[in-house]
């Protein structure tokens, strides 16, 4: 996420004045400039999220209800104070209404963490005052949302409840008998099925401290070093820029929670590069967004959606770091590959020799930004939960930051500075997270998830590629405009359990929905993240998105890949994984030399389409079929290294 960049005191330890915040993402135009004591309140709440999040990771979390209201609490009363309610409103005080729903959402907070023995001890018999302050919070969520993230998540829980009320209206299976007011309101308020349902509990626990992780290592100058140690490590190779964009995303989207500000963060630096270098702007700005996009699909953080899958499925969450693994690195091969050939079929030089450091110099200047980062994967391998694994990080990152420069070191007013940014960072996720449990409530109450299930078995007659396919295009669409977290709940919930039926392993059904809801923000017309590119590419937006699209085409197969394919998660005996990942390799390759139209020379018409075949021989794993797109791969490579041969010969 990008947090804001807030003025820092070195000998006075004041909060920083949201009026200084550069804003890097038009995204942050949105956020109110405060001042005086409104932006102390404001950083105020947001240091004292921070310290409750790292309290009680500490010490042990609180019970599922008083975490999640806590969380909430702090989380919905900084919204309303840095969200004008609309863009028009003036951005240097708060309105008044605003301070009206800060107190109300604080007071149904309060209700829960005051009375909730009480109300458990009730067995969810509803009094009057559960019915009213239930529709009264259901209402803040959703305004909060539509603030905070826009509004088309808002709009899909508004049609979730309109499903839930008027249930007998809609046709076939889709029909129930509805639900009054009386029933609802309570069931999203007070249960774990609603608002401080699964995906709250989530944020409340893994999510939250995961950002603030984010801002401790943003603010050690973690985002310059992944720039200059990609730059290092790719610069001098051909397309060696490209290259460097594509690893620094990577390294980025490891940690980041937005595909948005993954782009802005590393394109500012690498897109002007990739320009200098002779990249077209539409292509720049394309590979820097796809790249960003990948990051969420890349563990360890993987936009939050990991700490989900892995309460969704009941697995730990090293597994699912484990599983997503080898797709994630597909992924990225792929895109690494796209900018190769487009290089080699435009005859670039790598970059010159004073613009790429010594892979040393970087290593020499921000090696401790690594140990962070090692601690966490090594806390997870060993079995220890995500809140302690990213606790001990954090306490790692403030203790070898001191290694650093001067300017990187966190000092007390630069960790001060750290927990406001982390606390403000975490307010969008967790309110995506709050309205998507509106839509899994009415999921909950309805049973419209078996009848989602029953309809993509029917309409796929049983046959998986239909029902993939079908899948594939209903999770890009639910993804348009809506955060990778809640997508993923949304359509884990709803078509999951349809391709398990069918004889997926889940786990490869979550990956499948999380990979194509993820590459909704690089498919038009609604691309966050190529937008954002093209902003810093000077580019057209929707040249830029195709562009991003085609670049990303391998991620529309990989899902394909190891859905028929375990062995790419990772899961069966080493020499299939080793045979499994290895045609995959070979097929994604490929499929990068096909798209941009040279391998080792410039390809015919004909070449090429063969080469985008290949993955579809590897999709899926029989001997004959990887043979056969083993075979046309290293057919074309001789075909091509043949005639290279004979052409220089007869220029000689």
């Amino acid at each position: 996420m990008v947090e804001p960049r807030l003025q820092e005191r070195e000998s006075q330890v004041d909060p920083p004045k949201t009026e200084r915040v550069k804003i890097d993402n038009p995204e942050e135009a949105k956020f109110r400039i405060l001042s005086g004591w409104q932006n102390y309140l404001l950083c105020g709440l947001a240091l004292c999220a921070s310290c409750f999040h790292l309290y009680t990771a500490y010490f042990g979390q609180l019970s599922a209800m008083y975490q999640r209201g806590w969380h909430w609490m702090f989380i919905s009363a900084m919204l309303f104070l840095r969200y004008p309610c609309t863009k028009t409103r003036p951005k240097n005080k708060v309105d008044l209404w605003d301070w009206v729903l800060i107190a109300l959402s604080i007071a149904g907070c309060l209700n829960i963490l005051l009375n909730f023995e009480d109300i458990a001890m009730r067995e969810g018999m509803a009094i009057p005052s559960d019915i009213w302050i239930g529709t009264v919070m259901t209402l803040l969520v959703l305004d909060g949302a539509r603030r905070s993230m826009g509004w088309p998540l808002p709009i899909m829980a508004t049609v979730a409840l309109a499903y839930a009320f008027w249930g007998p209206y809609f046709p076939g299976m889709l029909a129930h008998g509805g639900f009054p007011l009386e029933e609802i309101a309570p069931f999203l308020y007070l249960r774990t099925d609603g608002i401080f349902g699964t995906p709250l509990g989530v944020s409340a626990s893994f999510i939250f401290l995961f950002v603030l992780f984010g801002a401790f290592l943003n603010l050690s100058g973690a985002g310059q070093f992944f720039i200059d140690l990609a730059v290092a490590v790719a610069g001098r190779s051909r397309g060696g820029s490209g290259k460097a964009a594509v690893i620094a995303s990577g390294l980025m989207g490891m940690v980041s929670g937005s595909s948005c500000a993954n782009t802005v963060t590393t394109g500012a630096f690498t897109i002007p590069l990739m320009k200098q270098s002779g990249y077209k702007s539409n292509f720049a700005g394309a590979i820097v967004a796809a790249a960003s996009t990948g990051g969420q699909v890349m563990p360890p953080v993987m936009g939050a959606a990991a700490f989900i899958m892995a309460q969704f499925l009941g697995i730990a969450y090293w597994d699912i770091v484990v599983a997503a693994a080898i797709p994630a690195t597909l992924y990225f091969i792929s895109i690494i590959a796209m900018v190769h050939f487009r290089a080699g079929k435009q005859r670039m030089a790598s970059l010159n020799a004073d613009e790429v450091p010594s892979i040393l110099k970087p290593l020499r200047e921000g090696w401790f930004l690594l140990a962070p980062i090692i601690v966490l994967v090594i806390f997870l391998g060993k079995g220890f939960s995500p809140v302690k694994a990213v606790f001990w990080s954090i306490v790692m990152l403030i203790v070898v930051s001191w290694f650093g420069k001067p300017e990187h070191r966190l000092t007390p007013a630069r960790i001060l500075q750290a927990l406001i940014a982390g606390g403000l960072g975490a307010i969008e996720v967790a309110a995506a997270c709050a309205c998507s449990g509106i839509v899994i409530g009415v999921i909950s109450i309805t049973g419209v998830g078996l009848a989602f299930s029953s309809y993509v078995l029917s309409l796929s007659r049983g046959i998986l590629p239909l029902a993939l396919f079908l899948t594939m295009i209903g999770s890009i669409i639910l993804g348009m405009g809506i955060p990778t977290t809640a997508q993923y709940i949304i359509t884990s919930t709803l078509a999951a359990p349809a391709l398990y039926e069918m004889g997926v392993p889940m786990i490869s059904a979550h990956l499948f929905c999380l990979y194509f809801g993820v590459l909704a923000d690089v498919s038009p017309p609604v691309a966050l993240a190529t937008y954002a590119a093209a902003g810093i590419a000077k580019s057209n937006p929707m040249k830029t998105g195709y562009t991003a699209l085609v670049t990303a085409v391998a991620g529309f197969l990989v899902p394909y890949m190891f859905v028929y394919n375990p062995y790419l998660l990772l899961q069966g005996d080493i020499w299939h994984i080793i045979i499994g990942c290895g045609t995959a390799l070979i097929g994604i390759i490929g499929l990068s030399a096909g798209v941009q139209g040279f391998l080792v020379n410039d390809l015919n018409f004909l070449e090429r389409m063969a080469l985008v075949s290949v993955p579809f021989f590897i999709i899926y794993p029989t001997l004959t079929s990887n043979v056969i797109g083993c075979a046309i791969i290293a057919t074309l490579f001789l075909w091509q290294k043949y005639r290279q041969r004979v052409n220089l010969a007869v220029e000689k």
